[in-house]
């Protein structure tokens, strides 16, 4: 990892992510097998409870940073370049979001979408289709919290060297009661 690297102690780093250049990623995220950070010029910066999950690619652009919010999950094989996500989004597996592109808070970009250079989405856009349009309004803010949570509990687990925490009783009655916070909200307090 580069010397510019600045990572919150409380972040699950897999043995086998590779950061490169000014990289900052905020508490109790987490970078899961295989993910590439790349940063020659400009920065990327990921916010608090964020999950890239594994195959992530996240790299800057010619002319743009790459920014991540809170709470959001960069599901398996994604690609963000040199664009913003704001917080609470989900972008879908195999997802592409381009330079100079935004996507709103509490957003989804469907697995497959291809979101062309400087596009731009409000927050609650439900984003599909290659190249990528809105198709919905929908605020996910809830539902993408809840999987950026599940996330968080199985980085913990995996810090632990558990690798089966989806499972079993305690998982259950957890997920019950994570799903009754974020329902009024109390998820964030302490954090927002």
């Amino acid at each position: 990892m580069s010397k510019d690297i600045s990572i919150d102690p409380s972040v699950y780093v897999a043995e086998t992510a590779q950061m490169f250049g000014k990289i900052t990623i905020g508490a109790e995220s987490s970078v899961w097998p295989s993910v590439v950070m790349r940063a020659e010029a400009h920065e990327i910066r990921i916010g608090r409870y964020t999950n890239l999950q594994d195959f992530v690619m996240v790299h800057i652009g010619y002319g743009h940073s790459t920014e991540v919010g809170d709470f959001c999950s960069i599901t398996h094989h994604a690609t963000i370049h040199g664009c913003k996500i704001e917080d609470d989004c989900l972008i879908g597996i195999n997802a592409v979001v381009m330079d100079g592109a935004i996507v709103g808070k509490g957003s989804i970009v469907a697995g497959g979408a291809m979101i062309r250079e400087d596009s731009v989405f409000a927050p609650g856009s439900i984003i599909a289709g290659v190249p990528a349009k809105q198709i919905a309004e929908r605020d996910s803010s809830k539902a993408n919290r809840q999987n950026a949570w599940q996330y968080h509990w199985n980085a913990q687990a995996y810090q632990r060297g558990d690798h089966r925490s989806w499972d079993g009783p305690e998982y259950e009655a957890w997920m019950r009661a994570m799903v009754e916070k974020i329902e009024r909200d109390e998820d964030l307090t302490g954090i927002r």
